[in-house]
């Protein structure tokens, strides 16, 4: 099937009975216009492949921009062990922290400049964040909106008395509908502030749609769909993951994949599993990679109970997807702990917890609205390390640190892309000021630094120097093991219920791994299914090992 053929039946699945050929003619013409242009190409992943999950403002440096920043900093810490740098929204906003997008097409000014992207794609491969489901209230298209402009007239969603929206499902508490200055109505999945594009209107996709091709080609090796499960209002429906979403993103890989090679598609929907994995289509036609949202909680769950039945039975659900897609898996990010992903998986009383640990260890828990009037945790808020420690067990921080080097074994250990949030590499503690100044929950795990006090810290802080130095040796260990590609094979073993357990294998080069973690704090006896050298230690064993709390091995065979 042709290139426009491909276009016309997706446009069919997405606008139906409103579709024109004209739509089909417009993207063409757009994906042509963006041919003529030299693509660079970039390498398929491997196992060397490990994203860094960071702010573009993180770092900061008395009057130069945080990018370049941020460059540095890499560049002479971890540039033998970062590949690819997720930089979240770098563009001007008004709140969420990047995430109510003014204008998709500068940078923000704090940041630096295309130029500054540029010199650190030479550097890095990048995630670019495409905040594509809503974008600031003072945006020129919103404005142009209120203001009646022909132009921007049908670019949003207002309020319908026939529109049926008992059934929505949204990951917030707040009006889904806000009113603005002359009474003009819309659409508001996330905040008065965050006001949802109305994708119904074919130039409105049209414009998202360039959009996304200039990130491709500006740099944007990989980009992340941010919230994109709601672009789509159905009335009477949950208006979330419905057919003509999935058929928008397989239309914008189509047109990727005919414009360049290797430009990844991932996909972030804070939802259960199963909604979750949905979005790799029929593995081959929509995301290249999906966040693996069940995986953070569910080792959270495995290190708190000391059992890892729950995380050993989810995983050996997960198989592999395709030879082009895979997994994006991950334990902390700029969010929260997602709660929604164990739905099905822990039990209400397993789920309620893990939230009262959190409480306990001075996070937060943030809630969504049910259809039903009432309201559930929907995230965690927290900095990953402090959410693991058993205060009463955890007391040492030898202790502390070993349990955050066993939670990312395994993220570094299961089938897909492992992806490293910077507070996390860094072994950063809950920032309550940044909490306390903002109000805002997700802001104790946002914190921001001078180069030079970082730079400092990580030499006086044992438990940043610890983690940061034990993280890195992880990631070097995991990039010299093609077992570990994101399209070798996975098999979980039951190794005991206090043994997390797993065998990867490259059927191209014949490599094998046996992957053993003691997610207990007492020592286990474990029956190997075979013996080797364990990668991390250096030091050879039979078939029968004995592991310290929290220890855990890679055994080559």
């Amino acid at each position: 099937m042709s290139f426009p053929e491909k276009v016309e039946n997706l446009l069919k699945e997405i606008y139906g009975e409103n579709f024109s050929s004209h739509y089909k003619s417009e993207i063409v013409k757009l994906a042509e216009s963006w041919r003529k242009k030299k693509w660079s190409e970039t390498a398929p992943l491997s196992e060397k492949n490990v994203y860094l999950i960071t702010y573009g403002d993180i770092i900061k440096e008395e009057g130069e921009p945080t990018l370049k920043t941020l460059n540095k900093f890499i560049n002479e810490f971890a540039k033998n062990e970062i590949t690819d740098v997720h930089l979240l929204p770098m563009f001007p906003y008004t709140s969420d922290d990047g995430f109510s997008v003014v204008d998709y097409r500068e940078i923000h000014p704090d940041l630096g400049d295309w130029t500054d992207i540029e010199r650190f794609s030479g550097d890095y491969r990048l995630m670019f964040d495409f905040v594509a489901n809503h974008m600031s209230k003072s945006s020129k298209w919103f404005q142009g909106y209120l203001k009646g402009e022909s132009e921007y007239a049908n670019y949003f969603t207002p309020r319908e008395e026939e529109f049926d929206a008992s059934n929505v499902v949204r990951p917030r508490t707040s009006p889904l509908f806000h009113e603005y200055e002359g009474g003009k109505t819309a659409w508001t999945t996330f905040s008065e502030d965050q006001v949802d594009v109305n994708f119904k209107h074919f130039p409105a996709l049209l414009e998202m749609t360039d959009i996304l091709l200039e990130y491709a080609y500006r740099g944007g090796t990989s980009i992340r769909l941010d919230a994109i499960g709601f672009m789509w209002k159905e009335s009477g429906t949950t208006c979330i993951h419905l057919p003509q979403t999935h058929a928008i993103i397989q239309l914008w890989r189509e047109i990727l994949e005919e414009l360049k090679l290797n430009t990844l598609l991932i996909t972030e929907t804070n939802v259960p599993h199963k909604e979750n994995i949905s979005y790799f289509g029929n593995g081959e036609n929509e995301a290249h990679m999906v966040y693996q949202f069940s995986l953070p909680p569910l080792v959270l769950h495995t290190l708190t109970t000391h059992d890892a039945s729950k995380l050993t039975g989810w995983a050996k659900t997960i198989e592999k997807v395709s030879d082009s897609a895979t997994y994006f898996n991950f334990l902390a990010s700029h969010d929260g702990i997602g709660m929604r992903p164990t739905e099905g998986i822990l039990t209400e009383d397993e789920r309620t917890a893990l939230a009262n640990k959190v409480i306990a260890n001075g996070g937060r828990v943030s809630y969504k609205s049910n259809p039903d009037g009432t309201e559930s945790p929907y995230e965690l808020n927290i900095n990953y390390m402090d959410a693991l420690i058993n205060k009463e067990e955890d007391v040492s921080e030898d202790f502390q640190v070993q349990k955050m080097l066993a939670a990312h074994s395994v993220l570094f250990s299961v089938m897909g892309v492992p992806a490293v949030y910077y507070h996390s590499l860094l072994g950063s503690e809950n920032d309550y000021e940044g909490l306390k100044s903002s109000g805002i929950n997700r802001r104790i795990n946002r914190e921001k630094f001078q180069y030079d006090e970082l730079v400092a810290e990580l030499e006086t802080s044992t438990r940043r120097q610890k983690v940061f130095t034990g993280l890195k040796k992880l990631i070097r260990t995991r990039q010299h093991e093609p077992s570990f590609s994101p399209f070798a094979s996975q098999l979980i073993l039951d190794l005991g219920e206090q043994v997390f357990a797993l065998v990867r294998r490259n059927e191209e080069t014949g490599d094998t791994v046996l992957f053993v973690m003691n997610a207990s704090n007492d020592m286990v006896t474990v029956d190997l299914p075979f013996g080797g050298q364990d990668l991390w230690s250096g030091n050879t064993f039979e078939k029968s090992v004995e592991l310290v709390p929290y220890q855990f091995m890679w055994i080559k065979k």
